[in-house]
């Protein structure tokens, strides 16, 4: 059974920091593609960053700079630094995994709010 488990979310002041986790389960990590995604209440779910097996990464315009992801295969997990946080970034940030046959995979999300 596939499971991708997100931490790491919380309450943050503006200019402040996060770290996210998502912890991959039931899949062969090294040949999936991995990326982050959030929805803000009433919006739609938009990428915020990915990564490759290969560790190329690709970023959304409103996080380049503050942003990075990255993997860990020895402990199966994504991660994603996010710093210079702001009240836009407020969303639910949810864990996705790609694998070779294009079949998707979801965490549950995590919520991440940025306010003073």
């Amino acid at each position: 059974q596939v499971q991708l488990v997100e931490s790491g979310g919380g309450l943050v002041q503006p200019g402040g920091s996060l770290r996210l986790s998502c912890a991959a389960s039931g899949i062969i990590f090294s040949i999936h593609a991995m990326g982050w995604y959030r929805q803000a209440p009433g919006k739609q779910r938009e990428l915020v960053a990915t990564i490759g097996i290969f560790g190329s990464t690709n970023y959304a315009d409103s996080v380049k700079g503050r942003f990075t992801i990255s993997r860990d295969s020895a402990k199966k997990t994504t991660y994603l630094q996010m710093n210079s946080l702001k009240p836009e970034d407020t969303a639910v940030y949810y864990c996705k995994g790609t694998g070779p046959n294009r079949d998707d995979y979801w965490g549950q999300g995590t919520q991440v709010t940025v306010s003073s």
